[in-house]
Parts: C-alpha cells; sequence; structure tokens
C-alpha cells in the first residue's frame, strides 16, 4: 500500500477510536499520563509498520498492543537507573501477559470505566468535568480552559491534581457495582448536564452558544446511552437533543438572543426533535424516569407546539409539578412560575417568584431577576419592572443576554 492511503487511514482510526485505545491502555499500565504516552507511541509505530504490512484486521486491538509493550519497554529502560522504575516495571510485566487478545466488547468496557473514574465522587466537580474532557472527549487543554473561562496552565494543574488523587486514593478503574449504579451514574450525568449546559448558554462571552461543547455533551451522552442504557441516561440525552434543536433559531443572524415564543420554528431541528421525542418515550415506559426525564419530556412538549400559543401550558405545569416533588430546587420553582403565568396569568407567576426571592433563594441568579421583570414589564407595572431588569444586568456577564436586557430597559425607559 502507498503511505497516503494508509497515513489518512491513521488519522481516520485516531479521531474515531483513539479514545478507546486510551481508556484500554489506562486498565492495563495504571496511569493516566504512562497510557497517553504509551498511546501516542503506539500511532507512531503504526506510521512506521502499516504502509509495508497493511491495516490490520482489528486496528484498535493492534495499538493496545503495541502501546502496552512501548510502555514496558520504556519501563524498563528507565529501571535501569531508578529502583521505583523498576518495580513498576516488573508489576507491569507481571500484570499485562503477552498473549492477552482484546476484543471490541472490552474495549468498550474500557470506555464506561474510564467516565465513572474521570467523575466519581472524590473528585471536585470542576476537576471531573476537566478530566472528562480532556480524556474521555479527547479536547485540548487550551480548548477545555477557553470553554470555562480560565488559564490553560490553571486547567492544566486542575488535571494533573485530579490524576493525582485518583492515583494517591486508589480509586478503582471500573464500573460501580448494581447497588452503587445510582449514585455514581447520577454524578456522572451531571457532568455530562453541566458541560451541555455551558455550550447552550454560555456563562460568559461575546456568544449566547458553544456548539462545540454541546455537541461534546451529546458525544458523552451518546456514548453512556450506548454502554449503559439507563432511564436517566436515556432521559438526559434526550433533552440535550430537544435543546440544541432549536439552537439556530435562539440567535438573530447578528448574534442577539430570540425568546422561544419569538424563534422561527422552521429552523428547529427536526431530525433532532423526533428522535428526542423518542427517546422521551423510551425513558418514560421505563417507570423509572428521574429528572432529567421529566425535563426533557417539557422539552418535547415545548418542540412539538406548533407555536407558542398551541403550547401545552397546563401539562408542562403537571410535569414542573412532579419534578418540584421529587427533585425540589429553586431553579426549577422559577421555571414552574414562568410555566404558570403562561397558563395563568402573569401576575400568578409574578407571586412565585417574588416568594422565592423573598427567601433569599437565587439572589445572585439573573434569570430570576429576567424573568420577574418580563412579569412586570407584561402586568405595566414599569418601576418594578426597570428595578428587576437593572438587578439583572449587575448578575449578567454574556454580552448578547446583556444587550437584550439593556435593550429592554431603553423601551421601558423610554415608554
Amino acid at each position: 500500500m502507498s503511505d497516503r492511503p494508509v497515513r489518512e487511514r491513521i488519522d481516520e482510526i485516531y479521531r474515531s477510536d483513539s479514545r478507546r485505545v486510551l481508556a484500554t491502555l489506562i486498565r492495563l499500565l495504571g496511569d493516566f499520563d504512562r497510557a497517553e504516552e504509551a498511546m501516542h507511541d503506539a500511532f507512531a509505530a503504526a506510521l512506521d509498520a502499516w504502509p509495508a504490512e497493511g491495516v490490520p484486521a482489528n486496528p484498535r486491538a493492534w495499538l493496545v498492543s503495541a502501546g502496552r509493550f512501548k510502555a514496558i519497554d520504556r519501563l524498563r529502560r528507565g529501571a535501569r537507573f531508578d529502583a521505583a522504575a523498576d518495580e513498576i516495571a516488573r508489576s507491569t510485566v507481571a500484570s499485562v501477559l503477552p498473549d492477552v487478545v482484546f476484543g471490541d466488547d472490552e474495549l468498550e468496557d474500557d470506555r464506561l470505566r474510564l467516565i465513572f473514574t474521570c467523575c466519581h465522587p472524590a473528585l471536585n466537580a470542576d476537576a471531573r468535568i476537566a478530566l472528562t474532557l480532556r480524556e474521555v472527549c479527547g479536547l485540548e487543554t487550551e480548548q477545555i480552559a477557553r470553554a470555562f473561562l480560565t488559564s490553560p496552565p490553571a486547567l492544566a494543574q486542575r488535571i494533573v491534581r485530579a490524576k493525582g488523587k485518583i492515583r494517591d486514593a486508589r480509586i478503582p478503574y471500573q464500573v460501580p457495582a448494581r447497588d452503587q449504579l445510582p449514585e455514581r451514574l447520577g454524578a456522572v450525568l451531571h457532568v455530562v448536564y453541566l458541560v451541555f449546559n455551558e455550550g447552550y448558554s454560555a456563562s460568559a462571552g461575546d456568544a449566547l452558544t458553544r456548539p462545540d461543547l454541546s455537541a461534546e455533551a451529546i458525544r458523552l451522552g451518546r456514548l453512556l446511552v450506548e454502554l449503559l442504557p439507563e432511564p436517566e441516561a436515556i432521559g438526559l440525552l434526550a433533552l440535550m437533543l430537544l435543546h440544541d434543536a432549536r439552537r439556530d433559531a435562539r440567535t438573530s443572524p447578528g448574534g442577539e438572543i430570540v425568546l422561544l415564543d419569538k424563534q422561527d420554528r422552521a429552523l428547529w431541528n427536526r431530525a433532532q426533535i423526533a428522535e428526542g421525542v423518542a427517546l422521551v418515550e423510551r425513558a418514560l415506559s421505563s417507570r423509572r424516569a428521574g429528572p432529567y426525564s421529566l425535563q426533557a419530556a417539557i422539552a418535547a412538549l415545548h418542540a412539538e407546539a406548533l407555536d407558542a400559543t398551541t403550547t401545552d401550558w397546563p401539562q408542562i405545569v403537571g410535569l414542573y409539578d412532579v419534578l418540584l416533588r421529587l427533585d425540589p430546587s429553586p431553579v426549577v420553582e422559577l421555571n414552574r412560575a414562568a410555566a404558570i403565568a403562561m397558563r395563568d396569568g402573569p401576575a400568578e407567576g409574578l407571586a412565585i417568584i417574588d416568594a422565592i426571592l423573598d427567601r433569599g433563594d437565587l439572589a445572585d441568579y439573573h434569570l430570576a431577576f429576567s424573568a420577574k421583570a418580563d412579569l412586570c414589564r407584561r402586568l405595566e407595572r414599569t418601576a418594578d419592572a426597570i428595578a428587576a431588569y437593572e438587578r439583572a444586568l449587575a448578575l449578567t456577564t454574556q454580552a448578547p443576554e446583556r444587550r437584550f436586557i439593556e435593550r429592554r430597559l431603553a423601551e421601558l425607559r423610554q415608554a
């Protein structure tokens, strides 16, 4: 074979399978950094060998084996100068037999192990997100740092500390036992949800959305459903698809925010909506639906409505009632209040929002004040609307949201 087609095939395999190879090497070598080095060594070996020998029938298994032996060679060379490396080399050689055969099922199991390890409860939330995006998704440190508004060196240190915690605390590289799965899966889903939320509505910056992060979260969601089709994993994937389906309609060509009731629904991705609705039905039919599945059911009702006036607000309020009992939080209360305002009128919704704010909940949450301002505006309580929008503006760091609030303030002051 000529070099160019083989190199293109290797590039293709790197894009599609490098994280699978890495996951297995982490299990075999017991160390994130050693495994990543071994993975790159394996692909370099493929560039040398495959043009002459041809692409193997099972490229992933070849790469895992090559990476494993490259790592052992490195350890043996290092052991000549370092007694600690000698011990690591001997234990690694003893634990990795040379005639092990790697099947696709085992490689997929390793991906699931990697996700649960990166999202272990012993790590703090920021570390889980950074490590998952780096090791499971393969994003570069600079990309993750830009997404979460931190410097690459600070992000790199966060990842280093997380890896050290896994090593020092001897966090097991495994899928949890069945009795531990609900709690541990919840931590994994939360990480995926946080990544998606940052992509769906960026916490700061010049753009409303970060499609790259939304896409990574959806990719992780698909992987979880493929490897572990639990109802809440299915519900989260449905929720992300249904929200992401509206992405193109959420901003004007100039990058300005377009609210849900004003969006051009012809721009909504109907294929994603159909997939999301089917997943919602699948999750709800299990009779074990949780908060993500209920939120997805609400998103499905919005997605299926022909326009804002035909949205089934009574059913949405009913779903929020169930969600509030299952997963009580001020944010769920706020969203329920907005739905009640659509069903029963703005005064009813405003009374609930005022009660939330009077308790001291959501005092620093700009969307609570934006919601209050909008209901006051609809009730022609102009002074209260201006005060609430001013508080929302003070709490907002995202440029499109700031411009939207400033426009609303200008309109109210002019009126």
